[in-house]
């Protein structure tokens, strides 16, 4: 477990899910989200409450196989919507998988996407991530500021490290292979978080998969900047030639690096 631990995922699926619905409140669900292209407000928060409902299933049944996922996909029909009855739709979904969690524990054997990985533990980490980045769309849509409590953030990066890295991935996505070379290596550091957070990443791609650790390192490319303007950046929220981060070293490697490992 990390420092957030299985309780603090199921608490902040749920705390993700009510401020996303605080920002949708009064707004047009018809405005497109830029993050997430094709997409109407509307679409983004179907697409999430269908997700939790989805992942809610798949724990309570003990699933030990996908179930289908239409509904979080299929969402032509769902350009527009009102607030008042989206909002609190989503954060139902949003209790309803946190509350089966909890019930259910974090070594309960369920079927989940990752090889070597069948646990319920999976599904309420992954969702408080997934909540935590679409509200985070939303706020980018919306013109809202979008912040996150520093376990949080550093915690999502520690997530989208330990995916991206997974052998898997270059099975589904083998262009990523392309990344790798002799002397390349990403560090990301966090400029903002407190002392002994340790806040600071190393993505190692000079072997013939993705590793990273937690380190202070020299690399071929260092992105600096807020805590969450790194989370932004790496799940591909912003781009660095927005001037939210500092980029240092081979900026072209930096740029392959994030078209490659995109996702969420």
């Amino acid at each position: 477990m990390t420092a957030m631990g299985f309780d603090g995922w199921c608490a902040e699926i749920v705390d993700q899910a009510e401020l996303m619905a605080k920002h949708l409140a009064g707004a047009d669900l018809r405005s497109p989200v830029p993050s997430c292209p094709g997409w109407t407000t509307a679409q983004l928060a179907r697409h999430l409450g269908a997700g939790h409902r989805w992942a809610e299933e798949i724990v309570r049944t003990r699933a030990a196989a996908p179930l289908p996922d239409t509904e979080l996909r299929e969402l032509s029909g769902h350009t527009d919507g009102d607030p008042a009855v989206i909002g609190p739709w989503l954060v139902a979904g949003a209790t309803r998988l946190a509350d089966t969690l909890r019930a259910a524990g974090p070594d309960t054997r369920v079927w989940t996407p990752i090889p070597g990985r069948a646990d319920a533990a999976f599904y309420a980490r992954r969702f408080a991530h997934e909540t935590l980045v679409h509200r985070a769309d939303a706020t980018l849509t919306l013109g809202v500021p979008f912040d996150a409590a520093e376990t949080v953030a550093v915690d999502a990066l520690d997530e989208w490290m330990e995916l991206d890295s997974l052998p898997v991935m270059l099975e589904i996505r083998p262009e990523r292979r392309e990344l790798f070379g002799p002397g390349r290596s990403v560090h990301l550091h966090a400029t903002d978080t407190a002392p002994g957070v340790g806040a600071e990443w190393l993505v190692d791609l000079t072997g013939e998969v993705g590793t990273w650790r937690r380190a202070h390192e020299k690399a071929a490319v260092a992105v600096r900047g807020p805590l969450t303007e790194l989370l932004l950046t790496v799940y591909g929220r912003r781009s660095p030639a927005d001037g939210t981060v500092e980029v240092l070293g081979d900026r072209a490697l930096l740029d392959l690096w994030l078209a490659r490992v995109s996702f969420g």
